[in-house]
């Protein structure tokens, strides 16, 4: 048994490395236009090379955590981290599109491989209240996926983009401290975990509440993944500068965070199934507001797409605890799952999003696809708590 300062020690390190590595996962939305614009590709062509990150840092997750729940080391989280803080620093100095491909689909396989196993150390680390622990650990991600375009369009801004190699020290950095500081499993005496992944993919697979829930998550992410790939692309046609643009993605980003830090709170006040309706249906007319606010009132069009990155990330805690508790065995794969699998089919999608956006318009297109979860949520969020 780890003994509870352990616990501690490790739980904090966690999510210090989420927050660092999704900094990484953030870097590029913001200043995607402008290095498109260097290398002289279209918005349809950047939003698949932005996909192709999404889906190999999506995709492969419930695989890797069948292996992280199989295995009882600690490697994933590791070289997970220095993968993608090493080659998506490099991927803004990429000179040519394959080099920038090879260099996203490596750091993004870099998130693809900490994802999953360090979802199952959090509950794994959390004797009492893994609710609350899941709720800092998503919030630190959703916090550090905020700070990444921050810092990518702030040194744009005012440094260059040949100096984004830099950041990858942090990275590495944190990778080394966590080496030193999260508790090797081989040292205990549990033995093995034995794993098929052919089962625990029938197991999942053939869970009518697992599969809402995964389709909740599908939901939510298509709207925080076409808001952050393609309103960059907006606002730089509007002039608006690439610290601009960070910022707002940053407010998008960071308010999603501090809902994923508070929305346990809220569930215990108002019940867990008025967290989902508040997280699916709003954000359908704050887009509207924000279609009808963007070119005459700009301010008030940030602070409400401020907002809609609060209401969509509402349930994103509450989510990823439910489904996990569905099959405890499995917690690594199915943290794959719904904050990974869930991402990958929305960056599948976005690739032809990218094409209907570029031939109609950005803001339509995004106000069609607030709708869905608003009107599926209906549907799902009572079959779902008819199971209860």
């Amino acid at each position: 048994m780890i003994d509870e300062k352990k616990e501690r020690t490790a739980q904090r390190w966690l999510c210090s490395a989420h927050f660092v590595n999704d900094i990484y996962t953030g870097l590029l939305n913001p200043i995607m236009p402008f290095i498109a614009e260097q290398i002289k590709i279209s918005m349809p062509v950047a939003t698949i090379i932005l996909s192709c990150s999404h889906i190999f840092s999506s995709l492969l997750q419930p695989y890797f955590g069948f292996f992280a729940d199989k295995m009882r080391k600690r490697a994933f989280i590791f070289w997970g981290l220095l993968f993608t803080s090493i080659f998506i620093s490099l991927v803004p100095v990429s000179s040519h599109i394959s080099v920038m491909l090879l260099c996203i689909i490596l750091g993004s396989l870099g998130s693809s491989l900490f994802h999953p196993q360090s979802l199952g150390f959090v509950v794994k680390f959390s004797k009492n209240d893994p609710v609350k622990n899941m709720g800092i650990f998503i919030a630190c991600g959703s916090l550090g996926f905020a700070m990444g375009p921050l810092l990518s369009s702030a040194i744009a801004q005012y440094c260059g983009l040949n100096k984004m190699p830099f950041l990858s020290v942090l990275g590495i950095t944190c990778a080394l401290c966590m080496f030193l500081c999260v508790p090797k499993f081989s040292n205990t005496n549990a033995p093995a975990i034995k794993l098929n992944f052919k089962q625990a993919l029938t197991d999942i697979l053939s869970s009518r509440k697992l599969n809402i829930l995964n389709t909740l998550a599908m939901l939510k992410s298509l709207v925080t993944t076409s808001c952050s790939i393609l309103l960059p692309f907006l606002w730089k046609s509007m002039g608006y500068s690439k610290f601009q643009i960070g910022l707002a993605l940053f407010l998008f980003i960071f308010l999603g965070g501090i809902s994923s830090l508070i929305s346990p709170k809220f569930e215990k006040i108002i019940g867990t199934a008025n967290v989902f309706y508040i997280s699916m249906i709003t954000t359908f007319p704050l887009m509207i507001l924000f279609m009808f606010t963007y070119k005459t009132y700009p301010a008030v069009s940030f602070v409400v797409f401020a907002l809609m990155g609060f209401i969509t990330m509402f349930a994103t805690p509450i989510t990823m605890s439910m489904a996990q508790k569905v099959l405890p065995q499995y917690k690594s794969i199915i943290g794959g799952f719904i904050n990974g699998f869930s991402w990958g089919i929305v960056a599948i999608a976005m690739s032809v999003i990218g094409f209907i956006a570029q031939s109609t318009s950005i803001v339509p297109v995004l106000v069609v696809i607030s709708m869905l979860p608003a009107v599926f949520s209906i549907i799902f969020v009572r079959v779902l708590f008819k199971e209860q």
